[in-house]
């Protein structure tokens, strides 16, 4: 029995979403390597060509539900009082903002992690670097940093890990609520601020050494003169 109606009766929004939710049904029951997209398409008793007219592939599937999760986070700021939490807050919920829009399907997400470090698909693992960069600006300006030149290149760094470092240990963290996961990145966050508050404090001891330099050079020269 199909589980929706031909597209005709559907709109095409609705259709991708059906695609992108059959998919994932099917991952869950056989693993996400055996899912494929003739079988998507008899689960929905539609034709591969109205697969193909909104997914070039089944990794481009893959990437409509990660950008789900990038709705999901950049939805983050409506929150009320956004403005009011810290930055280090901002971001935290931020990054569980994303993570719980992938939570219904946590074990799926790592199989497809793995698929796409198969030797073979080189161009999944660029695609792959790609999504992260983007994913991780997202974050930057849901969470309203303002940082700007070396501090921002700094900062993007320093956050990539975090997230890589607290999605790896969520898609394995099995506690209730993700609490592990939780405790994790507020460590990590702490430590980057603390980091990001020694840099700032030497740029402020640097910045008054820099200016009586060469006035104390200049002072010298006059007393040398005048001797």
């Amino acid at each position: 029995m199909s589980e929706m109606a031909a597209p005709s009766v559907l709109g095409q929004a609705e259709l991708r979403c059906r695609i992108i939710d059959t998919a994932l049904t099917l991952g869950a029951e056989r693993g996400w390597d055996e899912v494929h997209l003739h079988d998507v398409a008899a689960r929905l008793d539609i034709s591969l060509a109205d697969i193909a007219r909104h997914f070039a592939g089944k990794d481009a599937i893959v990437e409509a539900w990660f950008e789900r999760a990038d709705a999901a986070l950049l939805a983050a700021p409506e929150a009320p009082g956004w403005h009011l939490l810290s930055p280090r807050e901002r971001l935290q919920h931020a990054i569980f903002s994303w993570l719980r829009a992938l939570a219904p399907h946590r074990q799926l997400a790592a199989e497809m992690l793995r698929y796409k470090l198969h030797p073979e698909h080189l161009h999944l693992q660029v695609q792959g670097v790609l999504r992260v960069s983007r994913t991780v600006q997202w974050i930057r300006e849901v969470a309203l940093l303002p940082a700007t030149g070396w501090r921002r290149e700094c900062e993007e760094a320093a956050l990539t890990a975090i997230y890589l470092t607290t999605f790896a240990y969520w898609l394995r963290d099995d506690s209730l609520g993700a609490s592990r996961s939780r405790n994790l990145l507020d460590r990590l966050l702490a430590r980057a601020e603390w980091v990001a508050g020694w840099l700032e404090g030497m740029d402020r001891v640097k910045a008054p050494a820099s200016r009586a330099g060469p006035s104390t050079s200049k002072a010298g020269s006059g007393a040398d003169s005048g001797g």
